[in-house]
């Protein structure tokens, strides 16, 4: 955990704060294709009408990379300015990297930003182009309490993880060292006896012989459950990952291509896929969880095959065709990003289940589904 938090974020040498971790180790969704944004903006507004439109909604995005997500979302809420005419909407963007900070305030306000004193929690603001404010945070807890929207697009996957392998002595840390063979590469190595992690992070009931736990995203599942449990709202994770099923998927990439995650820290992008399971763990019951649904089964369940006709029709010419037909395959082929890519959802569970009334037996209009999780029916 502490050789990947370094390897990406040391503040001289980290891949994210170096090279603010955009330009062509991977590509995310948001930068493949607007669909995903304008279905994430649909969303929300979709959860904001079953919540009885609250007067004021945030839009919190975690490590929101160049950007390209919120202003998609951003375009929908234009679009459909009318349905948001009364709610005070602003937008809050949790980013750790200052290269990522300037992209962000590019793309989203033209660059008209200013910096904040020392003392507020937001270290930059800005106003978007379609009149928002935006807000920009190093952490979570410095984001307003409030009703809110909570977006992590590709974020779990570049947060530290352990790695624990099992033996006939019990549980062991996976840890790094250096190879006595070779001072200048690094190995894997078990430690030696178990560790604080190995004691604290594995569950009793595992089965799996190797386990990957990210405890980082444990205490924010927990964050986020305590601030949906109070204030309302909801979250979405969207990312690579499993239900509790994969062992090892410690991974590099640089230039698209595999990279051996022990060479030449800091210069290649380090990931490991979600394990919802933990998710679905750590959120202990405070708030109602839904998924992981596969990507494809999502976006299809949120209408973008319509949505993907009107671009179609839209289009003038072949080359914006091809790459519509291109970026559509990318997201929903079973091979590419629909089956690898899964959406996770953290609600109320007044959400799911209608308070209990005993007095009252006739039963109220049932709840909205949730959109995306289960088929819709487009009237």
């Amino acid at each position: 955990a502490e050789y990947m938090r370094e390897a990406l974020t040391n503040p001289g040498q980290g891949y994210y704060t170096r090279r603010g971790g955009v330009g062509g180790d991977f590509v995310t969704a948001p930068e493949v294709s607007q669909l995903p944004g304008e279905v994430i903006g649909l969303w929300c507004l979709s959860e904001w009408m079953a919540a009885g439109r609250p007067a004021a909604m945030q839009l919190v995005e975690l490590g929101p990379g160049t950007g390209a997500l919120t202003d998609d979302i951003l375009r929908v809420f234009k679009q459909l300015a009318s349905l948001l005419s009364k709610c005070d909407l602003s937008i809050h963007l949790v980013e750790v990297s200052p290269k990522l900070s300037e992209t962000q305030a590019q793309m989203l306000t033209g660059g008209k930003v200013q910096s904040n004193p020392e003392d507020e929690a937001a270290y930059m603001k800005g106003i978007s182009k379609t009149g928002i404010p935006v807000y920009w945070y190093r952490g979570i807890q410095d984001v307003p309490q409030g009703y809110s929207f909570y977006i992590a697009h590709e974020f779990l996957d570049a947060l530290p993880i352990h790695k624990f392998q099992r033996t006939e002595k019990g549980w062991r840390e996976v840890l790094v060292d250096i190879d006595p063979e070779a001072p200048d590469q690094l190995r894997f190595v078990l430690s030696p006896s178990s560790t604080p992690a190995t004691e604290n992070f594995i569950q009793p009931e595992e089965t799996r012989d190797h386990v990957e736990v990210c405890p980082e995203a444990g205490v924010l599942i927990q964050r986020l459950a305590s601030r949906i449990e109070k204030d309302g709202g909801a979250a979405l994770i969207a990312d690579y990952g499993h239900d509790g099923t994969k062992t090892d998927t410690f991974r590099g990439f640089r230039n698209h291509k595999l990279h051996d995650v022990l060479k030449a820290p800091g210069t290649a992008d380090l990931t490991a896929d979600v394990d919802f399971s933990y998710l679905r763990k750590m959120a202990q019951g405070k708030i109602a969880t839904l998924g992981p649904i596969k990507q494809r089964e999502f976006l299809k369940n949120m209408g973008v095959d319509l949505r993907m006709q009107v671009l179609l029709q839209n289009s003038r010419d072949s080359a914006t065709r091809e790459q519509l037909l291109h970026s559509y395959d990318m997201l929903m082929n079973p091979k590419k990003m629909g089956d690898r890519f899964h959406f996770f959802a953290l609600l109320p569970h007044h959400r799911l289940t209608p308070p209990h009334k005993e007095h009252n037996l006739q039963s109220k209009s049932p709840l909205p589904p949730v959109a995306g999780f289960g088929e819709l029916l487009l009237k």
